[in-house]
């Protein structure tokens, strides 16, 4: 693997970019300077969380996290060249001493900044190169209806989950169906697929389950999650649900933006019903995404 550079994403000529293609130019901009996560959300022009959610379906991990592994990285380039201190470096880097430097790296790659800088080499490192916009991950998306929902609460079973685990939620899924006469009452026909709790490293819960009233039970193994009254921006996925990744990532890193919609920090929700056929995979399928 060659080393890496301080290369820059060529995309600000284009007329209209993704958060995700603009978060990365503004990270290559700034790997040297001091920034944070508002920072970077001010200068693309979308809030905070809006940018760490965009990022996190698009990447998989939090824009922060993105940011240290590309000056990492970089700082291995350099240190494999030979031509700086460490602690030159390890400031260029935004670490304030050769210490904070030294643990940093050594968690991220799993060897010393001395070891790379003796061997001459990155070769045996994952190194963070800059991402770049998965222009076939972007589809066609109906534009939104903007709905207004009172509080629910929803029970079913859950699990830690990432933007590319689809085999695991399907098995969730199932394990939730072979259960779903424990709960009892329910409200409604419809099932939910809710995301909340999203972390750094671009993992988040996942509930698969149903509405319930305030007073059911909760059957062993599983869990509730309450959703808040709000308004949201309902998109309809139609077509297999084996290409249901594409229409969360045209959502979050396209469609909202367009629709000129500022998301606000609550759990989303995927709503099956009957438009949805369980058996081959096929129909349509909302997904809630609560807004300001």
């Amino acid at each position: 693997m060659p080393l890496v550079q301080n290369r820059v994403v060529n995309v600000a000529g284009h007329k209209e970019m993704s958060i995700l293609n603009k978060l990365i130019w503004q990270v290559e901009m700034r790997l040297h300077q001091p920034v944070g996560l508002r920072d970077l959300a001010q200068v693309c022009a979308v809030s905070p969380y809006h940018m760490a959610r965009s990022f996190q379906i698009a990447a998989g991990l939090s824009p922060m996290a993105y940011l240290r592994a590309r000056r990492l990285s970089v700082a291995a380039g350099y240190l494999a060249r030979g031509d700086q201190d460490v602690l030159s470096i390890a400031l260029d880097a935004q670490y304030n001493s050769h210490a904070a430097f030294t643990r940093a790296f050594v968690a991220y790659f799993g060897v010393t900044p001395q070891s790379v800088r003796h061997a001459r080499s990155v070769h045996n490192l994952t190194l963070m190169e800059p991402l770049k916009m998965q222009k076939e991950m972007i589809v066609d998306v109906p534009p939104p209806v903007t709905k207004t929902r009172p509080a629910f609460r929803v029970i079913g079973l859950g699990k830690q989950a990432s933007f590319d685990d689809n085999a695991a939620l399907a098995t969730l899924w199932q394990q939730f169906n072979a259960r779903e006469d424990e709960i009892g009452d329910i409200i409604g026909d419809c099932a939910y697929g809710v995301c909340c709790a999203a972390g750094e490293q671009g993992h988040f819960r996942y509930v698969a389950g149903v509405a319930a009233p305030s007073d059911a039970g909760i059957p062993a193994g599983m869990e509730e999650i309450a959703l808040p009254d709000g308004k949201y921006a309902v998109f309809t996925h139609k077509g297999h649900i084996a290409d249901f990744p594409k229409t969360v990532y045209t959502i979050w890193n396209k469609a909202l933006p367009d629709a000129g919609l500022e998301p606000r920090p609550a759990p989303e929700f995927e709503l099956y019903d009957k438009r949805f056929d369980v058996e081959t995979g096929r129909g349509e399928v909302e997904v809630w995404i609560p807004i300001q």
